[in-house]
């Protein structure tokens, strides 16, 4: 039996996945959190088999999440379900440790296909964004891409109107270190100001689940 945590910020998105496990032989659902750092508080006291994330999610997520998930327990396997369909981003969570990227748009069988190979040890990407992976590759990086874990939380987090006090409580870090890593990503983007990188996530359809 595979013990499965669910990690989504969307209570309905949740309420699906739930009734997704509860069909498929094998897998056992044994917590739920809202956030990454429910999730890391989870972990310490009932270990699962697999974790199925949401990319983008209050607090700690995405790249930084599976980063410090793969440092604390190597062998639990990572599948992202995720709306953020972008070639680099999903590459960029791989190499991070992430055993699986699946889009929510895909439907349920597929789902499954992805959490019994990942479940038996293997890894999963489904085939259109592959493609989009591979042909990424030859092309010119996006700017966002240059960003490091860290930046990347705080650039979602500015995005989405938090303060740079909100953000430090967070993530657990100094206001100073904040503003460190605001100037490090404006200077990274190329940006001038918060509107050109809010801009630029929209444009770039960032942080949408």
């Amino acid at each position: 039996m595979t013990k499965v945590l669910l990690v989504d910020d969307h209570a309905i998105m949740r309420d699906g996945l739930r009734e997704i496990l509860a069909s498929v032989d094998g897998f056992e659902l044994i917590g739920e959190a809202a956030n990454g750092n429910d999730a890391l508080l989870a972990l310490q006291h009932n270990l699962p088999d697999l974790i199925v994330m949401d990319m983008s999610m209050p607090g700690i997520s995405g790249i930084s999440l599976i980063e410090r998930i793969k440092m604390l327990y190597p062998s639990l396997s990572v599948l992202v379900l995720t709306m953020l369909d972008d070639p680099q981003i999903a590459l960029r969570a791989l190499k991070s440790g992430a055993d699986g990227y699946i889009t929510k748009d895909k439907p349920a069988a597929e789902l499954i296909a992805a959490l019994r190979k990942v479940a038996a040890g293997g890894r999963y990407v489904d085939s259109a964004l592959a493609e989009k992976i591979l042909f990424d590759g030859m092309g010119v990086e996006m700017p966002h891409n240059k960003l490091s874990s860290r930046e990347m939380d705080v650039f979602r987090m500015l995005v989405q109107g938090n303060s740079l006090n909100e953000i430090a409580a967070q993530l657990f870090i100094s206001n100073k270190t904040v503003s460190t890593h605001k100037a490090h990503l404006l200077e990274k983007m190329g940006a001038k100001s918060m509107a050109e990188l809010i801009r630029y996530a929209v444009q770039q359809n960032l942080f949408v689940g």
